[in-house]
């Protein structure tokens, strides 16, 4: 099986490359359904676009690297936010269907760190499965696109230090899928973490490909935490239903125990300060034994089943109604900003392999990502990539083959251990999470490098790879900035 490109993963970036790299022969293969697996259909909070006539995209870039603590690449931020309106605009065209006012206007929410209101929404909290729907009903639609459904990669494969293909488990058994040009668009590592907003599959998969093969990564201990995911009814860990960042931006206030605004003494914008900030003191609340509430019922009120369906919905579940009552939130892990280091044409360091969207570092996020800039990126970035793909050349009929003495010999396995994945989880949120230390860190490193002489199941042996990469750059880095945050180092500066 040979294509012109193969692309690893079929969520908003995937299928952006996969449309945008017509009339190239592209194959997607997933792990599940096309579009309907991984975090994008998750997404609440919508796509960030200068569309106002108060707004820029100099000014979307200026919010971006300011909540990226200026880590960012700053001509990704601008290769970004210059093409957002366009990636808005072409969605519409495959047929997206959003939030509009009653003239007719795109409708703008406004979102934490953002210095206007450039949030374009569908049915207020339920942007990403629209986006999927549409972005899954024009692949499907697309004759150039090969849909490689229920399948598993399970390595890349080489040939003279080019990636040219991958190895892959279906329910017809292996096979392996031969391209001229590769692309991970596998999504993040929340399956990394005990509380996260991702989903099951967003296991860190795709990563831990690009690492075996010898792929270098960049800003792996950036690890971002929702502030405002619904607090779970038992310890249970795994995914929680997230509550949108756009509550906020409409009024929606966090509250402890006693009814306190929290935030009101800590930082000048409250609730719609950055990610990290707001993460950070809302764990410290919880840490003194305190729970956190985040009320909506004056800023939503008896408009919740309008305004944000998903979350009303999610709550109703609990037996909570957010219209009249607070709603119990916790941290969870949300985004990765590091991954595959990628260049500006979204290539890796190695040959013939690609990263786009949240598996890749293009340096766009920094040290933490600004709101509704993750759909974007998939977007801009998906669409930049396939254009570039459909122009690329083919590599000569020297590299194209794979020679079989370059291939490790296959690893089957089952699913892995279930209790162990949980351990490491456990081990992550404890040690590797929204605040760090030297000795956790030391801790985490240790145990991770005890389980790998340990255990065997290939899935696992990834995820243990990744996490020991993620501890390996937090220790490493030992000033705390942005969604990396050292409790020693702040405690210095404290004293």
């Amino acid at each position: 099986m040979t294509y012109d490109v193969l692309i690893l993963g079929s969520g908003i970036a995937g299928l952006s490359t996969a449309l945008a790299a017509a009339p190239r022969r592209v194959a997607v293969l997933t792990r599940g359904q096309l579009g309907e697996d991984g975090a994008s259909r998750w997404a609440q909070g919508g796509i960030a676009a200068a569309l106002g006539d108060d707004d820029s995209p100099a000014l979307h870039a200026r919010d971006t690297l300011a909540a990226g603590l200026q880590r960012n690449d700053a001509d990704a931020v601008a290769r970004l936010t210059g093409a957002a309106a366009a990636a808005v605009a072409w969605l519409e065209r495959l047929g997206a269907c959003f939030d509009r006012d009653e003239g007719g206007q795109l409708r703008l929410g406004r979102e934490a760190a953002h210095a206007r209101a450039r949030i374009v929404h569908a049915q207020g909290d339920a942007s990403g499965a629209e986006v999927m729907r549409c972005l899954r009903a024009a692949a499907l639609a697309a004759p150039h696109i090969t849909r490689l459904e229920q399948h598993e990669a399970r390595q890349l494969l080489c040939q003279d230090g080019r990636v040219v293909g991958v190895r892959a488990c279906g329910a017809q058994g292996e096979r392996e899928v031969l391209a001229d040009h590769v692309v991970l668009a596998t999504g993040g590592i929340g399956a990394l973490y005990r509380y996260t907003t991702n989903p099951p599959e967003s296991d860190g998969s795709g990563l831990a490909l690009a690492m075996r093969a010898g792929a270098a990564v960049a800003d792996m201990e950036f690890v971002q935490f929702h502030p405002t995911a619904l607090a779970p009814a038992s310890d249970a860990g795994g995914q929680l239903p997230l509550l949108t960042e756009a509550l906020r931006g409409a009024g929606a206030v966090l509250l402890n125990d006693a009814g306190r605004r929290f935030l009101l003494a800590q930082v000048r914008e409250a609730e719609l300060a950055p990610r990290d900030v707001v993460a950070r003191a809302v764990w410290a609340e919880l840490q003194r034994g305190q729970r956190v509430w985040l009320d909506a019922t004056q800023a939503v009120g008896g408009d919740f089943p309008r305004r944000f369906p998903t979350v009303f919905a999610a709550c109703m579940a609990r037996g909570i109604d957010p219209r009249s009552m607070p709603m119990p939130v916790v941290p969870a892990q949300h985004y990765h900003m590091g991954g595959v280091r990628v260049d500006a044409a979204s290539r890796s360091s190695l040959p013939g392999l690609y990263a786009v969207g949240e598996v890749a570092c293009s340096g766009v996020h920094g040290a933490n990502r600004l709101a509704s800039n993750s759909l974007l990126e998939g977007l801009v970035f998906g669409r930049g990539l396939g254009a570039l793909l459909a122009q690329a050349r083919r590599p000569p009929r020297g590299e194209r083959g794979r020679s079989g003495a370059a291939l490790a010999p296959a690893e089957t396995s089952a699913d892995g251990d279930t209790a162990r994945a949980r351990e490491l989880a456990d081990l992550m949120w404890r040690h590797a999470g929204l605040v760090r230390d030297g000795a956790g860190l030391a801790q985490a490193g240790a145990t991770i490098q005890a389980w790998q002489r340990q255990w065997s199941a290939p899935p696992l042996r990834g995820r243990l790879a990744v996490a020991r990469a993620i501890v390996a750059a937090a220790a490493q880095r030992r000033q705390g900035i942005g969604a990396h945050w050292r409790a020693d180092d702040a405690l210095a500066q404290a004293g």
